[in-house]
Formats: structure tokens, sequence, C-alpha cells
């Protein structure tokens, strides 16, 4: 079978299972208050690649086939990742009206719901990996770790500088700050929790973040560059070719071409990283250069 249409098999087969995880947690839309449920259920079941969940598994898989046992694991960042989508999307943050082809949240249910939605799937994050078959001290480890990645020193400072940095010509350590906290610590951290859970000897590990951090930068340059030359149709959203000027982006710091060069060199090196771990790190390295030429 081709190496795309099996990663493809793959990932569709893992976000089945990420769902159903999702689907048992969340509370039914007729639940009391329906509004809030609705607006969870509608955030988190809008799409998506599922990429982040797709990593745990994958890294966790290398040292054991029983996937179900850290699903819960990566169920939470999947909701931990949709939290952010929703409070981004909002008019004090990006202002973006859709997001994946649908209206945003806030723009369906109002902004206040929006708001609560994100904060209660951040708070029910930190709860389902809880419920993940694995030792108590890595579940421990695990909450403090996101809380950690997650907080001013992760994903918030990373999304505080965005914010601040909106309209304005930033330097080359503010863009790499902002895409290093707001999307690649988050991408590194799924890689880490699957080899942590699974076991994966100390170097092994070391090699899956070092994997999880180059493809974490260059999944959010190849973003950048899509909002400027992607098909707004296949990317789900309204995109422009002015779009990286009212941004902090990489193009707009970095130009085009250099750009575009950084993202072939950081997957590159991802794919270099997990070298020595041979077939069993294969889906890996397929997802790596799936990613280089994806167009959403």
């Amino acid at each position: 079978m081709d190496k795309k249409v099996m990663l493809k098999k793959d990932m569709k087969e893992k976000q089945e299972l990420v769902n159903i995880i999702l689907d048992r947690y969340l509370p039914r839309k007729d639940e009391y208050p329906k509004t809030i449920h609705k607006a969870l259920r509608y955030s988190v079941f809008a799409g998506g690649k599922r990429l982040r969940p797709y990593l745990v598994l994958s890294s966790y898989q290398i040292y054991d086939e029983e996937v179900e046992k850290i699903a819960p694991v990566a169920a939470a960042i999947e909701m931990l990742h949709t939290y952010t989508l929703i409070h981004d999307d909002m008019p004090d943050l990006d202002n973006d009206e859709y997001r994946r082809g649908k209206k945003s949240t806030h723009a369906i249910f109002g902004e206040g719901q929006a708001l609560l939605s994100g904060d209660a799937l951040l708070v029910g994050a930190f709860e389902l990996i809880t419920y993940a078959e694995i030792q108590p001290r890595l579940r421990v480890q695990m909450v403090r770790e996101m809380a950690r990645d997650c907080g001013i020193s992760g994903l918030i400072g990373g999304q505080m500088m965005d914010l601040e940095s909106e309209g304005k010509k930033v330097d080359k350590k503010t863009i790499d700050y902002i895409h290093e906290n707001k999307t690649a610590k988050l991408i590194r951290m799924a890689l880490r929790f699957g080899a942590l859970a699974g076991g994966a000897p100390e170097a092994e590990q070391k090699a899956l973040e070092e994997y999880g951090g180059k493809i974490g930068l260059a999944f959010q340059i190849i973003d950048d560059l899509l909002d400027i030359e992607g098909d707004p149709d296949e990317m789900g959203k309204t995109v422009g070719k002015d779009a990286h000027f009212k941004k902090a982006t990489y193009p707009s710091v970095y130009g085009m071409s250099e750009s575009r060069k950084t993202s072939q060199e950081l997957i590159s090196q991802a794919r270099d990283a997990i070298a020595p771990l041979g077939e069993k790190a294969a889906v890996l390295d397929s997802l790596a250069e799936y990613m280089l030429n994806r167009k959403s």
C-alpha cells in the first residue's frame, strides 16, 4: 500500500478513537445547561485533523500497541487545542468569524458562551488525563507539564505576544517566540506524552521531542504560507495576499522564499531526528513528509 494511503488510513482510525473518547466525556447537548453543551460539541466536532492527539497515539504506539490506554490523554490535548481556537477567534483576539469552513463558536453562540466553552474545555482537559490507564506518577507529571506549557511561560505567553504584535512590525526574535509558544510547544508535548507513557528510552524520547519541536514550527510556518497562497475552499477560511501584514507571521518577517526554505529545512531536521528509531518510526517519518506538501 502507498505510504500516503497508509498514513491517511492510520490517521482516520486514530481520529475515530479520539472522537469516541470525546463523545463519551462531553455532556449531551440536551443536558442542562444546554447552551454551553451545544457550544462545546459544536466546537470539538467541527472538523479538524486531530494532529496533536494523533501524535500522542503514534509516539505511544512505537512502544505499546494498546493505544486505548493513552487515548484519554490524546483526547485531552485535542480539547486543549480546541479551547485555544475558540479563544483565538474571539473579537478581542483574532476576530475570526469562520473556523474550518464553519462559523466560529462566538459567531453562533455569543461571546460569553464561547469564552465559557473554551474555559470548560481547558479545565476538562486536566480531568480527562487522570482517566488514562497509565502509571499515576505519569498522570501527575503530565498535568504539571501541561499546565506549565499552556501557561504564561508557554501558550498563553505566545498568545499575549501575538496580540501585542498585531499591526506592528516585529523582529525575528518576537515571531520565533510566538510560533514556538503558540504552536510548537503543544505539538512537542503531544510527542513527549506518548513517549513517556510508552516507556521510551531517554535517547529516543529526546529524539521524538526534537521531532515534535521541528514539525511544530514547520507546521505554523506552512500555515502562515497557506494563509497567503492557499485555496480558501481547501483552507476553510478567508485568506488573502495581505493577511500576513495584519498578523505577526513568518512570511511578514522572513519573506516568502526564506519561509519556504526554513519549513523544508525543519521537516528535514525532524526526519533526521527520528532516523535512529528506524522502521518503528516510519509513520512519523511519513507524516513529516506529508505535512510539507499539505494544502490545508
